[in-house]
């Protein structure tokens, strides 16, 4: 009887109770009918030193999420950044806890290797995707870490273009064939230099040039007179230096003021490629090369249809944030975050729903030609360990400076906005 009566009593407070749920669904309705945010974290070093670039890409990424969010979202659901500002390695794996306990499936970051490299390794252990947004060091898609990604190019990608442009298009111009050609390198003791330096090594002799010299340097205490000595006594023809930009430009000083010249100076991303470098150096950075991802200066009528109508969005918005056209760190954070929030989280929720598991499979189903994403990039991932995640279509270019704070792509053809010249170096 006991029982009876509280099921009797009960009955009517579950139906009050059921009403009052489906009235509360009806008034969200109303309201527009928009679903839970689709929460994604983002670290960046948003203070410190790096927060220049780390603001570029940050900024970036999130023009990528307002443009999904004007076409819709994900399945209804609009992309919202869980934002932390990462500005140390050692607090990484904070940042991820944190961003853990949010409840966020991906994090997307970081700008800088040294602070990619421990935030997805912190990701991968706690089971979340990481989405590398701009970091080249080859180690963080080199660890067989199956939910970790990168869609921009690696150091192996930067270095290899060195290589290549060296013998392809430097040597003739030097009036030799490649296996007269004297190359040498000077590396920062760090992850991202020594990622372009070894693969620019192993083209450079895959290709029949000698490798007479590698200079290693502490980025800590650069000391430029040993290095220099070395180059001296090693006279190399062209010399790759893989640095970042303030030791790029101290180093380019260093090296005119010691009267050492070379018939071509190539330096990798963040060495000879940004701004910084033209507008330090001014007419000493006239002639020299950059490999690097695409940047500013990138043609996009080289895009398939798809890409050039996202890049002709992208660059708008960008221009009404923050003026000017997209910075090479911009580009990247931007093309990164697109190819997750529009092609790979969509793809997740059909298959079985937005959690890691799930955009993990997604992004290895992409298979995008290049030219398809808005930096001239394909999207196809690694599946070995040893490149695990790496975009295995991410572009890469060589700029030359070619007048004060000006550049130009020079190589490979398909991306040029300029011609080759001053081959050998003028100074």
């Amino acid at each position: 009887m006991m029982t009876r009566v509280q099921t009797d009593i009960a009955r009517p407070r579950l139906l009050r109770t059921g009403a009052a749920l489906f009235l509360l669904a009806l008034l969200c309705a109303g309201c527009g009918g928009q679903e839970a945010p689709l929460r994604i974290g983002a670290v960046f070093p948003l203070s410190g030193p790096l927060a220049g670039y780390g603001h570029e890409e940050y900024d970036g990424a999130q023009i990528a999420a307002d443009m999904v969010n004007a076409d819709g979202g994900v399945a209804g659901r609009p992309i919202e950044l869980d934002v932390r500002d990462l500005h140390d390695s050692d607090s990484a794996p904070a940042r991820i806890a944190e961003l853990q306990r949010d409840g966020v499936p991906a994090v997307l970051g970081a700008y800088s290797s040294a602070l990619s490299v421990p935030a997805s390794a912190a990701a991968a252990s706690r089971g979340m995707v990481y989405w590398e947004a701009g970091a080249v060091a080859d180690r963080l898609t080199g660890r067989g870490l199956d939910r970790v990604f990168r869609v921009g190019a690696a150091g192996a990608n930067l270095g290899d273009n060195s290589g290549h442009f060296a013998a392809r298009e430097l040597a003739p111009r030097l009036g030799r064939s490649p296996s007269a050609i004297r190359v040498g390198l000077v590396v920062a003791d760090d992850d991202y230099a020594h990622s372009v330096a070894d693969a620019a090594a192993a083209t450079v002799q895959a290709e029949g040039m000698p490798l007479v010299d590698t200079e290693v340097y502490s980025p800590y205490l650069p000391r430029w007179e040993p290095v220099l000595a070395g180059v001296r006594a090693a006279h190399p023809d062209i010399l790759i230096i893989a640095t970042d930009v303030p030791q790029g430009v101290a180093f380019r000083r260093a090296m005119l003021a010691s009267g050492i010249h070379v018939g071509a100076l190539i330096g990798s991303t963040m060495a000879q490629c940004g701004p910084e470098f033209g507008a330090e150096l001014g007419q000493d950075a006239v002639g020299v090369f950059a490999s690097d991802r695409p940047g500013p200066g990138f043609d996009p009528s080289r895009l398939a249809a798809a890409g050039r109508h996202v890049y002709d969005r992208f660059r708008a918005r960008w221009r009404a944030r923050r003026g000017g056209i997209p910075t090479e760190e911009g580009l990247s954070g931007f093309t990164a975050a697109w190819a997750l929030f529009h092609h790979v989280l969509p793809r997740a929720g059909a298959i079985g729903g937005v959690d890691p598991a799930h955009i993990a499979a997604a992004a290895r189903s992409i298979d995008l030609a290049e030219g398809s994403l808005p930096n001239a990039a394909g999207l196809r991932f690694a599946t070995t360990s040893d490149r695990l995640g790496q975009n295995l279509r991410a572009a890469a270019v060589i700029w030359q400076w070619q007048a004060v704070r000006e550049s130009v792509v020079v190589w490979p053809g398909a991306y040029a906005t300029g011609r080759l010249a001053m081959v050998p170096l003028p100074r």
